[in-house]
């Protein structure tokens, strides 16, 4: 029953980083009435509303009735810093949360059950609202990856990288922080530039990072010493990832390195239910996706040429597959 009604909680939190419940109450606690109005809530739910955030642990409240941030949302829902992840909060409720509650009818027919499913790459890029949303998102959604993957790679062998499909730039960012001898930048369609201009700006890294602009199934891939697919195979069909891979080795030079990170599958299909889950999302979203295991990556990759391959985890569900050319 409780798994069974995990929607609700789920939507209670979403709503409230929507409404922008946390940022209201990051500088100071708020009585009911003030809350109320902050956010523009109706009196009818909201005593129930953000006692249902107390009860999930995400707010407090003082005995003198006021409301307050925990620890943990303070740092992680609090809009204004630089540790928000509402981002991939606010891109679940407002493109996924629908999607999902048509599970039974893709499951029957194979197929995702919404037409904005197939076309929502186009339709994505080609608002700019949703664009902004999606964007916002990835960065909330490989921040904890990224800045694990910017440390545990072997940087020091390199000079230069670029992230396949790098949406605002956030690993770009975290990797040129963290090897300040290293330059490179992110490649995804044109209208991604702004936002991955502005982000690489914003922290001061504009002379070592740059946008690619393109779409990585009909052009070539630019060339760097290092290559990386970050949650990207998995959106495409066998045929898709195993060109995708072909693509990524001979844009690379001789020893080049490609890391292929995802919620990768355990290869006993038991442990790892956000990987699994991932794969059924993919179901939704577009008729040819899926995930896999890092067996099956290592397989594909040595189909390419790749050599020395190897697999290790980095954060947050997410391993990475290292392969040499």
């Amino acid at each position: 029953m409780q798994l069974g009604q995990a929607f609700q909680s789920a939507k209670t939190l979403l709503s409230a980083v929507e409404l922008g419940v946390f940022t209201a109450l990051a500088e100071e606690p708020l009585d009911l009435a003030t809350i109320q109005k902050r956010i523009c809530i109706n009196p009818r739910g909201a005593r129930d509303f953000l006692d249902a955030l107390v009860a999930l642990g995400m707010l407090v409240r003082h005995e003198d009735g006021s409301y307050a941030n925990t620890e943990e949302t303070d740092l992680y829902l609090d809009s204004s810093k630089p540790t928000y992840i509402g981002g991939a909060l606010q891109h679940l409720n407002a493109q996924l949360f629908d999607v999902w509650a048509s599970l039974t009818t893709a499951l029957r027919t194979g197929m995702p059950s919404s037409a904005a499913g197939e076309a929502s790459v186009a339709a994505r890029y080609a608002n700019s609202t949703m664009l902004d949303v999606f964007a916002r998102g990835m960065t909330a959604r490989t921040l904890p990856v990224a800045m694990v993957l910017a440390k545990k790679f072997s940087w020091t062998r390199y000079r230069t990288f670029i992230d396949i499909g790098a949406a605002e730039g956030c690993l770009s960012v975290q990797i040129a922080r963290s090897n300040a001898h290293i330059a490179g930048g992110g490649f995804d369609l044109p209208a991604m530039a702004p936002h991955f201009e502005s982000y690489v700006r914003a922290h001061s890294l504009s002379d070592r990072l740059r946008f690619y602009s393109g779409n990585f199934l009909n052009d070539p891939l630019p060339s760097a010493d290092v290559l990386i697919f970050g949650r990207v195979l998995l959106t495409w069909d066998l045929s898709t990832k195993r060109t995708l891979l072909k693509k990524a080795y001979d844009a690379l030079p001789s020893a080049g390195a490609l890391i292929v990170y995802e919620r990768l599958i355990d290869d006993e299909r038991r442990a790892n239910l956000d990987g699994l889950l991932s794969s059924l999302n993919m179901l939704l979203l577009n008729a040819h996706g899926f995930n896999f295991t890092g067996a099956d990556c290592k397989r594909w990759m040595q189909e390419s040429g790749f050599r020395d391959i190897h697999i290790e985890p980095l954060a947050v569900g997410h391993s990475m597959v290292v392969g040499i050319k």
